[in-house]
């Protein structure tokens, strides 16, 4: 029972979603990324190193048969274009983060507002004053 009531303190805080948020906006963040990498910054590599596409890059390991077997292939290429997706998308949360991170730092260095003080507050203040001056005479 210690179990069930920890996992719904835990779902209840509000952890849960908030996870899952981040998940599902890291995962339409990743196509986005994808999408920047294969669409717009690849072609125009691909087109500076001779029209490659690095996606075809790939070592024949074993041809294949020519009773429909197929061919083994080291898939280079792919895994250099995943590795462009990683780095691309490593900088870009470490930017996020880094702005975030700058914000949070803003929110606590700005001084909290004083509260104006209660009525109660200024008549001792005003009583405080009268008494400091009676003393000085």
């Amino acid at each position: 029972m210690a179990f069930l009531k920890e996992f719904k303190e835990f779902a209840i805080k509000g952890n849960v979603m908030d996870m899952a948020v981040g998940v599902i906006i890291g995962g339409a963040f990743g196509k986005i990324v994808s999408s920047l990498v294969n669409d717009i910054l690849m072609p125009p590599i691909g087109a500076l190193l001779g029209n490659t596409d690095f996606t075809q890059l790939k070592v024949v390991i074993k041809r294949a048969a020519e009773e429909g077997g197929e061919a083994i292939t080291w898939n280079y290429g792919n895994f250099i274009q995943q590795c462009v997706d990683f780095t691309i998308l490593a900088f870009c949360i470490f930017v996020m983060v880094k702005m975030m991170n700058r914000i949070i730092k803003k929110k606590e260095a700005a001084p909290a507002p004083v509260p104006a003080p209660s009525k109660e507050e200024q008549l001792l203040a005003e009583i405080r004053d009268l008494l400091k001056e009676q003393l000085k005479k």
